[in-house]
């Protein structure tokens, strides 16, 4: 039930991001709309009556320029009534679906616009009511407005010399019905507005369900996700940003579960680790005779040293958790000759061997000297812990091009001890491992494991060559980019091929 609730309420808020998102978008693309159309319409309307005016201002000039001519266009002869100049004046004018003429003499209608007109005046008593009682001098444009609709006319009187009667020509336009018309216009581009919107919003909404899909993929994924399952993974869908979001979220899983396994299996170890020195001290504590100081002495010596291989093991740990942390290397130019006279000169303080340094680069490179100067004398002891007094141990470095073309730095330590099986070649770099013989058995076990945190941490890489009886050769590898490396660095110098070891049996320096 609590699942399926969950499932219900991701669905919602999946639903509701979606519909924000299309919401947001249709309102802005209405608002958009809503502002064009009102802009268009106010200044529409605004120019309506100057348009109007100037309609009728074209009809009086060409009712003047007919009435200046005084020529009957059928007959050719000059007019003698206003009436007849007037009919003539409305046959030959063009005129719109909502424009109409009247032509009035004492008062009456004398004729009306042809019956093709749609717009009737003499259907609008008011209108002509008012009409029958105009007397103009001179032309004027009016406006009028009746029960019926608003006008807009031109007031054109008409005398003859021949007729004395008083005539007033009116051509008209119906207001109302030409904002009607705006009015229809805006109403066209609204619903076409809206048809568009409709349309956008089922594209847009199945285009954003496309492009939420990796983020729902991510939310399942994550709920799938614990502790104990952490082989999920979001496949990634195109190649735009989503699909490099999702790359980048499946690589912070990767690190992630590679994480937790490290954890689990570095609690796992050292509960197992420490287990064996508590057990030894509690032992000896219990069964310790506190009346006998010779007893009491040796139980002592041994809680110390107990004590003391525990710290050695939680440093080591502590160094092996912060190699996980980003500020684990400080690199900087470094000069490698120097460094490695410096830890050659650390490493004779280690044991008695025949220590020499065989080969050695010369320039800057950018590193972490303290660091690659711990997993250096880490390697040095190991060497002093299994091989015997006075044996050679040698040290070098080089500067060389790897078999991809790519410019690495490798530092070595050769010694001549009781070398490594090719089954424990494969272990002795893991948390807590190794090797089979007896001697191997001593220490915590994390030497070697810190030693390639920090070459995996500089981006490289360690490595053993060995065989039984025949020594061993632990090779550190370190990439050095173009970007990494000083102006000061220098041709390579020496090679790595330790003088004591051949090249055909432990393939050092292919």
């Amino acid at each position: 039930m609590t699942t399926t609730n969950e499932s219900q309420r991701a669905a919602g808020s999946r639903l509701s991001v979606r519909a924000r998102l299309l919401i947001g978008m249709i309102m802005l693309a209405g608002l958009t709309l809503l502002i064009t159309g009102t802009v268009n319409y106010v200044l529409e309307r605004e120019n309506l009556e100057s348009t109007l005016d100037d309609t009728l201002t074209r009809d009086v000039e060409e009712f003047r320029v007919l009435a200046d001519t005084s020529i009957d266009p059928d007959t050719q002869q000059h007019f003698t009534r206003a009436a007849d100049l007037m009919y003539t004046a409305m046959q030959y004018n063009h005129i719109t679906e909502t424009q109409s003429m009247l032509a009035m003499q004492n008062g009456d209608i004398v004729w009306s616009a042809p019956t093709n007109v749609t717009m009737r005046l003499e259907n609008d008593p008011q209108f002509v009511h008012w009409a029958s009682q105009l007397s103009p001098e001179a032309v004027y444009l009016t406006s009028f407005e009746t029960d019926i609709t608003r006008y807009r006319s031109a007031v054109v009187p008409v005398q003859l010399a021949e007729d004395d009667t008083t005539a007033v020509f009116l051509t008209t336009f119906d207001v109302e019905a030409e904002l009607h018309k705006l009015r229809m216009s805006l109403v066209i581009f609204t619903a076409a507005g809206a048809g568009a919107m409709l349309i956008g919003g089922v594209v847009a909404w199945l285009l954003l369900g496309r492009m939420l899909q990796p983020v729902r993929d991510l939310q399942e994924n994550a709920r799938r996700i614990s502790e104990q399952d952490l082989d999920s993974r979001i496949q990634a869908r195109g190649h735009d940003e989503f699909a490099e979001l999702t790359e980048t979220i499946n690589n912070m899983l990767d690190r992630l579960q590679l994480s937790l396994e490290q954890q689990k299996q570095l609690l796992d170890d050292v509960g197992h680790e420490l287990r064996t020195p508590i057990t030894i001290i509690r032992g000896h504590l219990e069964v310790m005779d506190e009346t006998d100081p010779a007893d009491v002495t040796q139980t002592k010596d041994i809680a110390l040293d107990e004590l003391h291989r525990m710290s050695l093991l939680v440093n080591d740990l502590v160094t092996l958790a912060q190699s996980n942390s980003t500020d684990f290397l400080h690199p900087k130019p470094t000069d490698i000759n120097a460094l490695m006279h410096d830890i050659t000169a650390k490493a004779a303080a280690l044991g008695e061997r025949d220590w020499s340094l065989k080969a050695n680069a010369d320039g800057e490179v950018l590193i972490d000297g303290p660091r690659l100067t711990q997993a250096m004398l880490q390697l040095c002891a190991n060497a002093v812990k299994f091989s015997d007094p006075g044996s050679p141990i040698e040290l070098g470095s080089t500067i060389r091009l790897s078999i991809a073309g790519d410019t690495e730095l490798c530092l070595w330590v050769a010694d001549a001890g009781i070398g490594i099986s090719a089954e424990d070649q494969q272990t002795i770099f893991k948390r807590f491992g190794r090797g089979g013989n007896g001697q191997r058995a001593q220490g915590s076990g994390l030497g070697l494991n810190i030693v390639e945190a920090i070459a995996l941490a500089h981006g490289g890489h360690v490595h053993v060559e060995s065989a039984p009886g025949q020594g061993s050769i632990f090779i550190l590898t370190i990439p050095l980019a173009p970007e990494e490396q000083t102006p000061a660095l220098a041709t390579t110098t020496g090679t790595l091929e330790p003088s004591r070891f051949s090249d055909q049996e432990y393939g050092v320096g292919e």
